[in-house]
Parts: structure tokens; C-alpha cells; sequence
């Protein structure tokens, strides 16, 4: 079988993308569509879940969504955020992105290397603090578990919820693959495409979770990143194509 259309279940990326190199040279025509987005909840919801933001000494965030919507929703609720605020940041590029809402050089800003298990050092530096996790409501059980192993009092807030978009006006048929990030897009195409049966459709994944739940949703998984080989989707698809259109 050759694979002459793909679609990712993604943004449309920028114009120096490896997406596009790969469809130049191998004459595909690769589409992008979110399957996702994020819902902010509103402060009555917050509410609900007995969050009050003025009785947390420090922030845990795992990224730009949760800093958006947790400043968002203290704007709503009238809380002035206190410059002597702790922030604990999952990796720099997070860090940096609060300077969208605060003046960064007056802050306690703290961040790791990437993973979240990188931060119990800083949990251990600053053990005092009670921390609030500003989250979605799907939440990684490896935070949960990094967490409870912290020693650190802290709580958890939704504040945003992934949810499936409207892809009622695509075609599926109309592509021989499918590329995946999350179990939640898995969700969405079972959500919009109720009667979608794969046959010789290719289906590529992205991570372990995603893997279970296309397996769980019935699909048969052809191109799985990352690995040691190709530890990007772009350089799996890639060896996959040239492999398959050999």
C-alpha cells in the first residue's frame, strides 16, 4: 500500500516543519487538524472544588495552559497574586513563559530539567511551602505518584478540561493515515467518527498511552514513537513511508 495522504491531529506547524519536508520529497499531501482543544472551567467550578487561592504559598506548574488559566481565573476571582509567590516550574521553557503574566525578575521562579520527577529536589529545598497544581482534569498518574512522595502539603485544581473538537466536516476516508498524540485525540475520532472501521488505514501513535488507547479503542497500531531510533514522530513517519514505499 502507498500512503499518498496523512493526517496529524495537530496545529498546523510552521513553514520550516519536517512534516513539509517529508511530504515535498515523498509527494504526500500531509493535512493538520487539532482533534482537541482546552476548555477553561469558570470560577464557580473552581469554587466547587473548595480551591481558595489566597491560602497557597507556592505554584506548581507542568505548562503554558496551566499558567494561562490559573492567572486567568485569579483575575476573575479578584486575587492579586503576591510577589512573594513561589513558582515551581516542569521545565525553563515553562519558567520563561510566565513573563506573559509577571515580572519575572522579582519572583521565586524555580524549574526543572524536563520531567516531573526532576522537581523533588526542589520540593526537598522548599519543603514549607503549601503548593497548588493548577491541572486539567486528566491528569498524569506519574505526577500523582511524584507527588504523594514529595512530603510537600499541596492540592489539585482543575482549572481547564481537554475536549473533543467538532471534526464533523472531514472527510476520514479521505486519508490512508492517521497520526496521534494523546488518548484523548483517540477519544475524539471515536467521538466524531462512531462508525470509523480502519481496514487499510495506518494508524501512528505517539507515546505508550496513546498506543493503549488505540489498542483499547479496537485499532491495529502501525508506526509507534518515539524509540531509540526515532525518538520524533517526523523521523518515524519518515523511515515508516520509506520503508513502505519501497
Amino acid at each position: 500500500m502507498r500512503i499518498k495522504s496523512i493526517l496529524v491531529s495537530q496545529p498546523a506547524p510552521s513553514e520550516s516543519s519536517p512534516y513539509l519536508e517529508i511530504a515535498k520529497k515523498e509527494k504526500i499531501k500531509i493535512d493538520f487538524r487539532p482533534f482537541i482543544h482546552v476548555e477553561g472551567v469558570d470560577n464557580k467550578e473552581l469554587r466547587t472544588q473548595k480551591i481558595d487561592l489566597t491560602q497557597y504559598t507556592g505554584i506548581i506548574f507542568t505548562s503554558k495552559n496551566a499558567i494561562d488559566h490559573y492567572f486567568r481565573l485569579a483575575e476573575e476571582m479578584r486575587f492579586a497574586v503576591p510577589d512573594t509567590m513561589r513558582y515551581i516550574c516542569q521545565s525553563e521553557a515553562i519558567a520563561n513563559y510566565l513573563q506573559k503574566h509577571i515580572v519575572y525578575r522579582k519572583r521565586k521562579i524555580s524549574f526543572g530539567e524536563k520531567n516531573f520527577a526532576d522537581l523533588l529536589p526542589l520540593f526537598k529545598k522548599f519543603p514549607s511551602e503549601k503548593y497548588l497544581l493548577p491541572s486539567s482534569d486528566v491528569l498524569s498518574p506519574d505526577i500523582v505518584k511524584t507527588m504523594e512522595s514529595s512530603n510537600v502539603v499541596w492540592t489539585r485544581a482543575i482549572m481547564y478540561r481537554t475536549v473533543c473538537s467538532d471534526l464533523t466536516d472531514i472527510n476520514i476516508a479521505d486519508y490512508d493515515m492517521l497520526i496521534f498524540f494523546s488518548p484523548q485525540g483517540i477519544k475524539s475520532l471515536q467521538q466524531n467518527f462512531p462508525d470509523f472501521k480502519q481496514e487499510e488505514t495506518k494508524i501512528g501513535v505517539f507515546g505508550p498511552t496513546t498506543s493503549a488507547a488505540a489498542e483499547e479503542a479496537g485499532l491495529k497500531v502501525d508506526l509507534m514513537a518515539p524509540t531509540k531510533e526515532t525518538p520524533s514522530m517526523t523521523m518515524a513517519l519518515e523511515k515508516f513511508i520509506k520503508a513502505l514505499h519501497k
